[in-house]
């Protein structure tokens, strides 16, 4: 059964295969993941509908804009782990999401306005750019920072080592725990670098930088985006006749993986499937579902050198099984079962978690280690979860509340936009 060195086994494995170079086909497409939605946050995929209410494991390609609204906030999570933390108040464009014809990743991201911290671990060699007012910051090696600009001025403040930003009057160093304002009204002129000042959401990054770092500290390959929340709200066992399967915590008798999602349209991929757990991204993108006699559904990994845009499971089912099939004749997002996101807006000293859940309305981090809880909620049908203080949640403001949420202990619905609902359709199996 799963064990903290089991997990550390399995992530060694995983490496092997992670070190392929992900990608949509052949194409130079590349697909990066919003991995967690706090408030009011909106998506601009493109598709003709103009900003939608975002929810989390939304893909997001080159040429999608995320906005946050009110006292909202986003991650967005990149291949290899690195982060991306958005602040209230602040849009974002990825101008850039490509390959190289070697394979390097390179992305270009356009700080349109507003606050946002970039955690670059820079161990796969891949290009980063951030563009802020008239400056840019260019990176390899790895670099943790924060950048704010707005129409009267710019900001940049490095946390973990020097930076080179290239500014109007030419190359500027922000040496580590220094930081450099730009005066907007004289050609971003940069003033002399002083010591960092605590911003209100330093402890916010702070907090989501050890949550991946203590989830994800035994993934070392170039793919590792979800692999933390793989490490929180599951853990590997191995079947006789299956191999190693991946299964989250609370699942219980009668769940499956797809119950509850949302279909999202994007322009020149068509629906893609965006899962309403915490954990559901690289299970639904690789790899494969599959359902055991006794043990319920887990997840297979594998197949890291191609991305999977649907929903995909092999061997037998349960006779009642419906796989949900993409919409036609519409581009609005459309909601499967429960949809997302399903989250409380400021988590309570105690939280009661229900088999059949598997982990939905769960924060990431809030309430420790889930496995110890995983035993007694199968055995008595729930449990109560006590908030742990290590990654204590910053909450939203007073009466702020997710969009559309039930305010329920563990359920809610949600569907971004104008979204409308379908029921689980057939469709067979994807091997």
């Amino acid at each position: 059964m799963y064990s903290p060195w089991f997990r550390s086994i399995v992530l060694t494995a995983l490496a092997a295969g992670l070190l392929a170079r992900p990608a949509f086909a052949d194409s130079q497409v590349r697909i990066v993941r919003l991995s967690s939605v706090q408030g009011a946050v909106q998506i601009n995929k493109n598709s003709g509908l103009g900003f939608e209410n975002a929810f989390a494991n939304l893909p997001i390609i080159q040429g999608t804009q995320l906005r946050t609204q009110g006292s909202g906030r986003a991650e967005v999570e990149f291949e290899d782990g690195s982060t991306l933390r958005l602040t209230p108040n602040t849009t974002i464009d990825f101008s850039q999401l490509g390959l190289s014809d070697t394979g390097k990743r390179i992305s270009t991201l356009n700080l349109v306005e507003g606050r946002a911290y970039v955690n670059w671990l820079g161990k796969s060699g891949d290009d980063f750019t951030l563009n802020f007012a008239q400056e840019k910051v260019v990176l390899g090696p790895a670099a943790h920072f924060r950048a704010e600009s707005s129409s009267n001025s710019a900001e940049i403040a490095s946390f973990k080592t020097e930076i080179d930003v290239t500014a109007p009057a030419g190359v500027v160093k922000v040496p580590k725990r220094k930081m450099v304002a730009f005066d907007v009204a004289d050609n971003d002129r940069p003033a002399e670098a002083k010591n960092v000042a605590q911003d209100p959401y330093d402890e916010w990054d702070q907090q989501s930088m050890e949550y991946h770092d203590q989830y994800a500290k035994n993934n070392n390959a170039s793919l590792g985006y979800g692999v933390s929340d793989l490490s929180y709200y599951g853990g590997y066992t191995t079947l006789p006749g299956y191999g190693n399967l991946w299964q989250p915590y609370f699942a219980g008798a009668g769940w499956n993986p797809f119950m509850d999602g949302a279909w999202s349209w994007y322009p020149g991929m068509g629906y893609m499937w965006a899962s309403a757990y915490p954990w559901g991204w690289m299970p639904y993108y690789y790899g494969t579902w599959t359902f055991a006699p006794g043990f319920g559904w887990g997840w297979q990994p594998g197949g890291f050198n191609t991305w999977h845009g649907g929903l995909h499971y092999s061997g037998a089912v349960a006779a009642d099984f419906h796989l949900p099939t993409a919409p036609g004749g519409t581009v609005n997002t459309v909601a499967v079962g429960r949809g997302g996101p399903v989250l409380t807006a400021d988590p309570l000293p105690r939280m009661t978690v229900r088999n059949g859940t598997a982990g939905l309305g769960v924060p990431r981090g809030v309430y420790g280690n889930l496995h110890s809880l995983n035993g007694q909620v199968a055995k008595r049908g729930s449990a109560e979860m006590e908030r742990a203080p290590q990654f204590s949640w910053t909450p939203l403001t007073a009466g702020e509340h997710w969009p559309g949420e039930d305010r329920s202990t563990i359920a809610g619905s949600h569907a971004g936009g104008s979204a409308g609902h379908a029921s689980g359709g057939g469709g067979g199996a994807h091997h």
